[in-house]
């Protein structure tokens, strides 16, 4: 009888195989599968990647697929895209950005691997794959995650740390097998969602790989506060109608992470389009919808929130300790991640013994942060991989 690792595993070799990509691995006995695959970070699929989700100035991009450890704490298959700079590889290897991408939505069309010029997360994608062309021109091996669910079978556990995270350090150990001339020494570095799984992998990453080495972390307006979902919404007042588009992704996530909680059943049947916007699209048909919902009409009456507060209560980013140096980065003007929020997180983080430095751009928006914080954020990286002290805003 196959063990229940076993028959995960054949069932996630099984998905790779439907996803038409070459496989890395063998065929077998769901015990071969699983010494075939092997455990977290393992590659299972591989093949060239060109278009909108390569990154220009790479020498090649592979779209692959990979072990990680889900929301579950069960193995899942994860997607992702690996870029190899131009040249021979400096003596230690090809150094690493591991790069966590913001809301693009629940869905498979929203994975970033899967984008395209007409694409439906194009627009926030293709501004990201800008930056961090720059980095793999300059001569970094530069990976990003889809995160568990996004690009492979099975739910998205929207701002789940522990799986973001997950990913965000396997996808290292992934792409080493994919070119031993990628190296071991790597940053982690993500946005919005994004920001928010950096944050975890700079308090997990270095237990979970130790293998490797995190030389530090940089989170852009990273995601916080998702416990006040509930409260939040149910205020049914006209400050919640510009961020409406983020409740169906936040509902779902949880659900994907927590079966037993019920999205449908918490909303109106004014506001339960969000939801089929959200599984069928990305977070501008999501916002589309959003905009026909009655703010005053979201919860349904008898919606027993508590569970979704326990949940995220669960996924925030105050209590990490974390353990390598970090910087945080903010736009005075970000509607969606706001400044005094993330003055509170940087507070608390540093209260837990962070080597940790936090700037604010003035006048820069959400997604305005990423061109902005360019200078400091090359700056940081330069300095943690020589081995600098950080001028640190912890005291």
């Amino acid at each position: 009888m196959l063990s229940r690792t076993s028959r995960r595993v054949m069932a996630v070799l099984a998905a790779a195989s439907m996803l038409g990509i070459t496989s890395c691995s063998g065929s077998g006995s769901g015990d071969d599968a699983e010494e075939t695959a092997g455990g977290p970070g393992s590659l299972v699929t591989e093949r060239t990647l060109t278009g909108t989700a390569a990154l220009p100035s790479a020498s090649r991009t592979h779209l692959i697929t990979y072990l990680s450890d889900g929301a579950d704490r069960r193995p899942t298959l994860v997607s992702g895209t690996v870029a190899v700079p131009e040249g021979e590889a400096p003596a230690g290897g090809w150094p690493v950005i591991s790069w966590a991408h913001g809301t693009t939505g629940v869905g498979d069309a929203c994975a970033p691997s899967a984008d395209t010029p007409g694409g439906p997360a194009h627009s926030y994608i293709s501004r990201t794959t800008a930056m961090l062309d720059r980095w793999v021109a300059d001569g970094y091996a530069v990976v990003q995650t889809d995160y568990e669910g996004l690009g492979t079978p099975g739910g998205h556990p929207y701002m789940n740390g522990d799986s973001a995270a997950d990913s965000v350090v396997d996808i290292v150990r992934a792409a080493r097998q994919l070119d031993p001339a990628i190296g071991t020494r790597w940053i982690a570095m993500g946005h919005s969602q994004g920001g928010h799984a950096a944050l975890y992998a700079a308090a997990r990453g270095t237990e979970r790989a130790p293998e490797l080495e995190l030389q530090g972390a940089v989170a852009f307006a990273p995601g916080s506060r998702t416990s006040e979902t509930a409260e939040y919404y149910a205020t049914a007042g006209p400050a919640i109608g510009p961020a409406l588009g983020f409740l169906p992704v936040l509902l779902l996530g949880a659900q994907a992470a927590d079966p037993s909680i019920d999205a449908d059943a918490m909303l109106t049947d004014a506001s339960r389009p969000l939801l089929d916007a959200a599984r069928t699209g990305c977070m501008d048909d999501i916002r589309e919808v959003a905009s026909t919902v009655p703010v005053d009409q979201v919860f349904a009456p008898d919606a027993d929130l508590e569970p979704l507060r326990e949940y995220y209560a669960g996924q925030e980013v105050e209590p990490l300790t974390l353990r390598v140096p970090t910087l945080v980065v903010q736009g005075s003007d970000d509607a969606l991640v706001l400044r005094p929020v993330t003055d509170q997180v940087t507070a608390a983080l540093c209260g837990n013994g962070a080597d940790l430095s936090y700037r604010v751009y003035d006048g820069a928006d959400h997604r305005a942060v990423l061109e902005e914080s360019v200078d400091d954020v090359r700056a940081f990286v330069d300095g943690v991989r020589a081995g600098e002290a950080q001028d640190g805003t912890c005291g």
